[in-house]
């Protein structure tokens, strides 16, 4: 059988240490982040180097199976989920910072390094990498670009995509490339940007040259909360519109709040508030303070409840910690839950948020709402048990109209958290046909074997997916 001789093949080139293919150990791999979804995997390899995955996609194409990276496994989309009894490539052992470059503010890194390990070793030089999930302490470098992860500072600083300077690749024929020159702005077709956000089916990330960017001088962090969605949401949309440009502005609403008031990441937030902002404003000192005296002023013109300025950075990091909490605790406090990552824009927050609790009330099933509010990223999380087929189909019906209100709103079906699996059929209501056949054109050329990541991003009924499945056959 070709599974037994890529197996052979697979561990002489790495010894039998480095290649898994028992199914208890199978089984912590083929579930990722996304509720209720399973894959099924061939076999686990681990590799050292990109000349090692170059010769395992060679392998994968000799025998015509399918493969895919995996690095934290913490895709809320299904992302690294191995489909098509797929060869998963765990990028786990390449999680080295290669290079630290302090005058030039990069760093060098392989895709298996956690996120704010980034941060963590240009911190002595009062330097950071933006992008910050809230995964930042499982997620890696190697996910964060293949979703173009966000995170709650994207308002000022953008997402991972606005960091990436340049990328080594080993392409789906087995060829080591780079993409990106390492300048913000380079020549010729943008390469780079196919790769960021390609959910990782158009190759596999080997090494990345990233962009750290100074600490800001000062910054004040604000926990402002109202008895009303209404004047919160509203607050948002003033606060742009005053011209005020915060690094971060995160909206949590009842559910959530009482989520985090039980356990032990509780701040004081009143539980029978309806909404709370989070709000940081960095830069200068006096623009810092100028900005948020404003910011006060429009929440007190919204009917504001409370007002909690930061005492100092560990009070911040607290508050900070409870926002990041979020999903954590409602997980835990609940038995399954739904998140979605729609966008919408700002001006729609409150009229959205009005849909989305309706949605809510027409399935029975109650809907927490935790979102980066500064960019329009929605992540509400849909509550249900699993244990109930009732509530599961429900959940899954009221997360696709959630979506399909960003959609119609003017927004797009994902923010951060990619396509994967997740979204794959919702595709169409996004993009039009000679759009999604351009998307299959691309990944036609990168990967005319439809081997890498399969089943990822590109609808059933493209041309893509219809080869993928007669490759089946």
């Amino acid at each position: 059988m070709r599974e037994d001789r890529i197996l052979s093949e697979l561990e002489e080139l790495l010894g039998n240490k480095r290649i898994k293919y028992e199914q208890n150990t199978l089984s912590e791999f083929e579930v990722d982040y996304l509720e209720n979804s399973k894959g099924k995997a061939l076999a686990l390899v681990l590799p050292n180097s990109a000349t090692e995955i170059s010769a395992i996609v060679r392998i994968c194409n000799k025998y015509k199976i399918k493969y895919l990276a995996r690095g934290g496994g913490t895709s809320l989309s299904g992302g690294s989920l191995p489909l098509d009894n797929c060869i998963i490539i765990d990028l786990s052992k390449m999680n080295r910072i290669l290079q630290v470059n302090f005058n030039e503010q990069t760093v060098l890194a392989e895709p298996g390094v956690i996120n704010i390990e980034i941060t963590n070793v240009v911190d002595q030089k009062d330097l950071l990498f933006a992008p910050d999930p809230s995964s930042q302490h499982m997620c890696t470098v190697g996910g964060n670009i293949a979703h173009n992860a966000g995170g709650a500072h994207t308002i000022k600083y953008g997402v991972t995509t606005n960091h990436v300077l340049s990328v080594e690749i080993v392409l789906p024929n087995g060829e080591i490339t780079n993409f990106g020159n390492g300048l913000v702005d380079g020549q010729g077709y943008d390469l780079l940007a196919l790769i960021n956000g390609s959910d990782g089916t158009l190759g596999i990330i080997t090494k990345a040259l990233l962009r750290v960017i100074p600490k800001p001088a000062s910054s004040q962090t604000i926990l402002l909360v109202f008895d009303r969605v209404k004047d919160a949401s509203k607050t948002v949309s003033d606060i742009i519109r005053k011209g005020i440009l915060p690094s971060a502005l995160e909206m949590m609403d009842q559910i959530v709040i009482r989520a985090i008031e039980k356990s032990e990441y509780k701040v004081g937030i009143p539980v029978d508030a309806e909404a709370a902002l989070l709000v940081e404003v960095d830069g200068r000192k006096t623009d810092v303070s100028i900005d948020v005296e404003n910011i006060i002023q429009i929440c007190n013109d919204n009917n504001v409840r409370t007002i909690q300025r930061a005492k100092d950075q560990k009070h911040a990091e607290k508050l900070w910690a409870a926002r990041k909490s979020a999903f954590e605790v409602v997980g835990k406090q609940n038995e399954n839950y739904i998140v979605q990552d729609g966008v919408i824009p700002r001006t729609m927050l409150p009229q959205t948020l009005e849909k989305i609790y309706e949605i809510g009330k027409k399935y029975d099933l109650p809907i927490a709402n935790v979102f980066h509010a500064g960019d329009g990223n929605l992540h509400p999380l849909i509550l249900f048990n699993g244990k109930i087929k009732k509530e599961k189909t429900n959940a899954i019906d009221a997360s696709i109209e959630i979506i399909k209100i960003c959609a119609d709103a003017g927004g797009s079906i994902t923010g951060e958290h990619g396509i994967g699996i997740e979204k794959v059929e919702l595709m169409p209501y996004m993009f039009n046909k000679e759009d999604i056949e351009l998307m299959t054109k691309i990944k036609m050329i990168f990967d005319p074997g439809l081997q890498c990541n399969p089943c990822k991003v590109l609808p059933s009924g493209s041309k893509c997916m219809e080869l993928s499945a007669k490759a089946r056959e």
